[in-house]
């Protein structure tokens, strides 16, 4: 999968992230009052500046992730050039961090999705322990990726949070 996702062309990942940008910003969950955090792309994952951008453009400021131990944290910025590298050559936020809950939306990054929501990500867990499955008082997770990356089943163990919706270029898989 991760051999797919590098050989994506530029211009049809570009395009590949205004979709999904395109659907996301059309979810009433992404148009409440919560915050919504969003990834930076590293090479091979579905970009997200489009989504960033429109988020900017409606006044929100997007939150991005940085890893803090084993757990994941998140705080605001204005402008992408703003990240720095950090732990694993990740894009990073500077500022403060911000607690996520109830009412905020989380979109994450992986490398297959299924149609119950389970996730194959990066194998380092961090997602999962930020929001442990069964925490009902977290935020909606919503899984991003192309459309190929959806598949029949993922392997789960009882630890994996799965995603709430997984939106791709061609769809919405689930309801938020």
């Amino acid at each position: 999968m991760k051999a797919l996702r590098l050989a994506v062309p530029p211009g049809e990942a570009r395009a590949a992230g205004r979709a999904v940008a395109r659907r996301l910003l059309a979810l009433p969950p992404l148009a409440g009052p919560g915050r919504v955090a969003v990834y930076a792309a590293l090479p091979g994952e579905l970009p997200t500046r489009d989504l960033f951008d429109g988020l900017r453009g409606r006044g929100q400021a997007p939150l991005l992730p940085r890893c803090v131990g084993d757990r994941l944290e998140f705080a605001p910025i204005d402008r992408f050039e703003e990240l720095a590298s950090g732990r694993y050559g990740v894009p990073e936020p500077p500022g403060p961090a911000l607690a996520l809950g109830v009412g905020d939306v989380v979109v994450v990054p992986g490398l297959a999705f299924d149609a119950e929501g389970r996730r194959l990500g990066r194998g380092g867990g961090f997602y999962d322990r930020t929001f442990p499955a069964g925490d009902a008082g977290g935020p909606l997770l919503v899984g991003v990726g192309f459309d190929f990356q959806r598949v029949e089943s993922v392997p789960a163990g009882r630890r994996d949070r799965a995603v709430d919706v997984v939106v791709t270029e061609r769809g919405i898989v689930g309801t938020p």
